[in-house]
């Protein structure tokens, strides 16, 4: 079967998106890549302000090109009277609007779920913004490292003491909304079918977060001591975490029962005489004693590269992985033998891009370019029946 001339899941399926930065165009990144018509409405001139995040991919933004590729790029003045019959000709034909615009900026527009569900019954609407609707912070504003501030994030994550504290490397609250709203957009795709009737999802950042961080609230749970910051170490079990080598690399191990720890001291210490060591006799004594079980590791394999320590790690069945930086990432030897790269096009040429996680057999993901600001505008007018001389108009006028 040729996986390539099978039916996309979204095939057909029409996304409008009023969008900016991270969370919204990862969302529907997604869609897109299940095959989904994408329209990224962007701001005449300047579009989305992500494209201006940096030049690190051959002058285009790292952050634009994660996240947007396969979609059309219209630009249109939201804010014009002008624009407003553009906007009504793509939603009678659009079966899902996404937005994470200011607070109340989709519905001075006209665009919320109320004032469109009467002239659009069909269509789902999904509203992502910071902190949610009502609530005293309903209208503060919420970039990522905000939103892992306030979610508990990052008392949970860095190295120990009052400074220690550290930021995730990645955008890790826009990419939970992201995920829960192209979520929630197939579910609502599924209602429709069964109800033929579009519905509402509001989404926030900070819930999305929050969610993610249901191991250690309930650790903490009623004013119990939270998870100790631990570095890239596990904060309650150890060893479980990263140790240097002779080669000045570093391996990440982690040990989960009695059995492993016995594999461990005998196979990879060889001293299996740690194994009756009252200090490490079980998880909660080894990772009370953690300074001196970490300083006894580190006299193993100081004399040993990474490679030799990660073969006894193997032999012993213990888990570990390369600490790998962001070029061992681009080669990693189980991607590439999983071929699970492939090339898209861009205004700056063709780029490698990851496939998208999960693979199936019915058919293979869209992987289209990413679109220069207003790439699209004159072909997604035309399609509604602006010709030439309107396409003109609007163009002096500002409004495309």
């Amino acid at each position: 079967m040729n996986k390539d001339s099978q039916t996309r899941p979204l095939e057909g399926i029409n996304v409008i998106s009023l969008e900016h930065a991270i969370a919204a165009p990862f969302c529907t990144r997604q869609l897109a890549d299940l095959g989904a018509n994408v329209i990224k409405i962007e701001r005449p001139g300047s579009g989305d302000f992500a494209r201006g995040y940096d030049q690190r991919v051959n002058g285009l933004s790292s952050h634009f090109v994660w996240t947007n590729r396969t979609k059309k790029s219209l630009t249109l003045d939201l804010k014009s009277d002008q624009a407003q019959p553009v906007m009504e000709s793509l939603l009678e034909q659009a079966d899902v609007l996404v937005q994470n615009l200011a607070p109340g900026a989709a519905a001075r527009l006209g665009l919320s779920f109320e004032q469109l569900h009467q002239r659009f019954p069909g269509l789902i609407v999904c509203d992502i913004s910071g902190y949610g609707e009502g609530g005293p912070y309903q209208h503060k504003k919420a970039y990522d490292l905000l939103i892992q501030s306030e979610s508990g994030y990052l008392s949970t994550s860095g190295q120990p003491g009052p400074e220690g504290m550290a930021k995730a490397g990645c955008s890790i609250a826009d990419i939970a909304a992201g995920m829960y709203a192209y979520t929630n957009i197939l579910s609502a795709l599924i209602l429709r079918q069964r109800t033929g009737l579009g519905s509402r999802i509001e989404l926030s950042m900070l819930e999305s977060l929050v969610e993610w961080m249901g191991y250690p609230m309930y650790y903490a749970f009623e004013g119990a001591a939270p998870p100790a910051r631990a570095g890239a170490s596990h904060a309650t079990i150890y060893p479980y975490g990263p140790f240097n080598t002779g080669d000045g690399r570093s391996v990440m191990l982690g040990l989960q029962n009695e059995r492993e720890w016995h594999s461990f001291c005998e196979t990879v210490l060889q001293m299996p005489e740690l194994t009756e060591d009252e200090r490490f006799c079980a998880n909660y004594k080894r990772s009370e004693n953690r300074e001196i079980l970490r300083e006894l590791i580190h006299d193993v394999f100081k004399p040993l590269t990474a490679e030799e320590v990660i073969a006894r790690l193997d032999q012993a069945k213990i888990a570990n992985a390369h600490v790998n930086d962001m070029q061992s990432v681009w080669s990693h030897p189980q991607l590439e033998s999983r071929q699970r790269w492939t090339r898209i096009d861009s205004p700056s040429g063709e780029l490698p891009a990851l496939l998208p996680p999960g693979r199936s057999s019915a058919f293979t993901p869209r992987m289209e370019a990413v679109p220069a600001l207003g790439q699209h505008t004159a072909e997604i007018l035309t399609e509604l029946g602006y010709n030439d001389s309107d396409l003109q108009q609007l163009k002096h006028a500002g409004i495309i």
